[in-house]
């Protein structure tokens, strides 16, 4: 089979399209015959914390597919079934935290950059009917992201002002869709008037442009129950900037670094609430596939590759030049 694979060399340089052995599944593991599957952030990080002495990586978390092949044991789930594929690993129960031994497909598993899959039966979940297989590929990671963060984090209620910052994202796409169908005011920024406009369709109340405004004056006064702060530590305290006394600000990212000075007397001063998040639970991607059905709420995709153009996607993602969802299409 063909697959995007790591190898070799440190960083996105030791990416290569090459052909790997069909794996075959074990007891109480399916193997997918993959459709489509989603570029995400991760997927640019990988190949510096893959070792290239730990041996060929397939990259890779989202992804969608046809069952073609279940193991022993296995009775839930059958051949011809339409699935998507639940990237993390180990984490079935929502908990405050992720257990120990918690990983997400694509390192140090292989991943969904290829022709085939091989996971555990439960985590492939029924393709959502209002999807289609490009949309379907992309969703489980970001959108996962995006719910817990909003509302298992966050706890998004209508009426409340929501601020996202860098909106372009696939995870910040499904943010302001997920808080808009609640019923709340979202704000947003980006550079890009491109991006901006594209949010304000989405149904954005408000595109800061961040290049050239300044985010509390065009805010004139308005101050946020909930920011999602997902760039780092280039907005993360302009971000805070925004929130009213006793708000809360959740963070899952730091693309623009991971360290950086605040105010703490400010901080405790204004009464917030500071929380972490990341990926999610297999039962709060049951309940976020719940919600987009319910609410008809579709990935936002950008761009759709083949494997052999893997070059120019990973190039897309890397310049930040997507508004939504980047992914390949594997079979039509």
């Amino acid at each position: 089979m063909k697959a995007v694979v790591h190898a070799e060399k440190i960083g996105l340089d030791g990416l290569t399209l090459t052909n790997m052995d069909v794996p075959t599944p074990a007891e109480g593991e399916v193997r997918v015959k993959l459709k489509t599957a989603g570029l995400n952030h991760r997927d640019l990080f990988v190949p510096n914390r893959h070792k290239p002495e730990d041996g060929p990586l397939i990259l890779g978390s989202d992804g969608a597919g046809i069952v073609d092949e279940v193991g022993p044991g296995v009775e839930d789930v059958h051949v011809g079934a339409e699935v998507i594929i639940n990237p993390g690993l180990g984490w079935k129960e929502n908990t405050p935290a992720p257990p120990e031994g918690f990983e997400i497909v694509g390192l140090p598993f292989h991943g969904t950059f290829a022709n085939y899959i091989i996971v555990p039966a439960e985590n492939v979940l029924p393709k959502p009917s209002h999807l289609n297989w490009n949309e379907a590929g992309v969703l489980s990671l970001a959108a996962l992201t995006a719910y817990r963060a909003l509302f298992t984090r966050g706890q998004v209620k209508q009426g409340m002002n929501v601020f996202i910052p860098g909106i372009g994202s696939g995870v910040a796409t499904f943010l302001l869709q997920f808080a808009k169908a609640v019923g709340a005011t979202v704000y947003v920024t980006s550079r890009s008037e491109v991006k901006r406009q594209k949010a304000l369709e989405l149904g954005a109340d408000v595109a800061i442009d961040s290049a050239a405004e300044d985010w509390e004056t065009a805010l004139n006064g308005v101050k946020m129950d909930l920011v999602i702060e997902c760039v780092g530590a280039a907005t993360f305290n302009k971000s805070l900037a925004q929130l009213k006394k006793g708000g809360t600000i959740v963070t899952f990212g730091s693309s623009t670094g991971d360290t950086f000075q605040f105010d703490l007397r400010s901080f405790f001063y204004g009464q917030f609430n500071l929380l972490g998040s990341t990926m999610g639970s297999g039962e709060e991607l049951e309940q976020m596939l719940e919600f987009i059905s319910t609410n008809n709420i579709k990935p936002v995709v950008d761009t759709m590759y083949t494997l052999d153009e893997f070059e120019a996607a990973f190039d897309r993602i890397n310049r930040a030049e997507q508004l939504g969802k980047i992914g390949f299409i594997i079979e039509k």
